[in-house]
């Protein structure tokens, strides 16, 4: 069965955008069914691996995210108990050579921006705002969506980009309420003009410091303008969402022991937004013949890696070069489409995790995290070898990604 009708995508992020643009770009309609009142994203800064650049480019707007990205200098890590760095590694426009791509850092909101716009200008796209999907079925023709408000649209297919919490992921996979790592993060943006003078050695880097059960990230965002904040520590704290306020006491009591220079940021902010880490552990699908998830809704991850934005924008590229391979035929495309996925996305989320043990290693843990880390320092040609399986050129996936 081919695509006579639109594609429905549940979820206006940054995953049902990508898709609706890839869709566009092979002269494919679709129908973005946002459940909030307006198009947005909430957050702050997210990291952009040279993989995110090729999505970047499969979409026709690399051009659009370099002009509002920051590529910094390097990525350093510090031990944020000693005050000693433990790894220095050159970013940005350094990575090319290795990968053909930088490495840079954007406001999510940005990243958002710029795709919604791509999508508003496509006459192939209808971008739907106050359209969440409460049930759906599936018949010869295509999916039927029933909507909150009683709407009932028809689809060739369903695309589940609803993240975390997804509705449609239950409907597939039905394996309950994600996992709660017992990590709670909390962000902040402050104008570049705010940053304490301590941190002027690292202001054009991106930089994590380690610490015993936290650490903190800094960078700079929206082309050097705002900087961004994420500290993060363990806690049994529990509050579902991305957008509640923080409490600045258990923030600093978690941050106590560690250095003036990390102190002194966290003092600058008066008003933090937190959430509660979670994830699932890795599906090998989720598709359910016409129906299909992509992003946080097929495999959501810490942030450790900072690879979550990239996986959904490669799905994105993934789904819409298998839908053309078949020549519309939906089902065929969205049956295949996990297979290709499922071991790459898998290995981020579980990377992630490992990568939340390192950071907040203590003890023993600490000490011989440094060493070995510290030990990289001397890795002459290319000290993100470690990363190539993320980061390469081509995976050989469909769309080139």
């Amino acid at each position: 069965m081919t695509d006579k009708n639109p594609i429905l995508i549940a979820g206006g992020g940054i995953g049902g955008l990508a898709m609706a643009r890839m869709l566009a770009l092979s002269g494919r309609k679709s129908i973005v069914l946002e459940k909030s009142e307006t198009f947005g994203e909430i957050g702050a800064g997210i990291q952009l691996g040279p993989n995110t650049h090729r999505a970047f480019e499969a979409m026709k707007i690399k051009k659009e995210m370099h002009e509002i990205a920051w590529f910094p200098k390097d990525m350093v890590m510090m031990d944020s108990l000693s005050g000693n760095e433990i790894l220095r590694m050159p970013s940005g426009n350094a990575l090319i050579p290795s990968f053909g791509q930088p490495y840079a850092v954007i406001h999510r909101a940005d990243l958002h921006n710029v795709l919604y716009k791509a999508c508003e200008e496509m006459n192939e796209i209808d971008l739907k705002t106050s359209a969440e999907v409460r049930g759906f079925s599936q018949n010869q023709c295509g999916v039927v969506a029933e909507l909150t408000s009683g709407e009932k649209l028809d689809g060739s297919g369903l695309i589940g980009a609803d993240g975390l919490w997804s509705t449609i992921r239950s409907a597939i996979i039905n394996d309950g309420d994600p996992l709660v790592s017992g990590h709670i993060a909390y962000r902040a943006v402050l104008p570049i003009t705010d940053v304490p003078d301590v941190l002027n050695e690292w202001i054009d880097d991106v930089v994590l410091w380690a610490g015993p059960r936290n650490h903190l990230v800094h960078y700079k965002l929206r082309n050097g303008q705002l900087f961004n904040i994420v500290a993060v520590f363990h806690s049994s704290r529990y509050v579902e969402g991305w957008d509640e306020y923080g409490d600045p006491a258990e923030l600093f009591e978690h941050f106590a022991t560690v250095q003036p220079e990390v102190k002194a940021l966290l003092e600058k902010i008066n008003v933090w937004k937190m959430w509660v880490l979670c994830d699932r552990v890795p599906a090998k699908n989720w598709t359910n013949g016409k129906i299909t998830l992509l992003g946080d809704a097929a495999h959501p991850t810490l942030q450790y890696l900072a690879a979550g934005a990239g996986m959904a924008m490669e799905d994105a590229v993934c789904i819409a070069a298998l839908i053309d391979k078949y020549n519309g035929n939906i089902e065929n495309a969205f049956s295949e489409y996990p297979s290709l996925r499922y071991k790459r996305t898998g290995r981020v989320q579980l990377t992630a995790r490992l990568y939340g043990d390192l950071y907040h290693a203590e003890g023993v843990a600490r000490e011989l995290r440094n060493e070995l880390l510290g030990g990289q320092k001397t890795m002459a040609d290319n000290p993100y070898g470690g990363m190539s399986w993320l980061y390469q050129h081509n995976s050989g996936l469909p769309g080139g990604i």
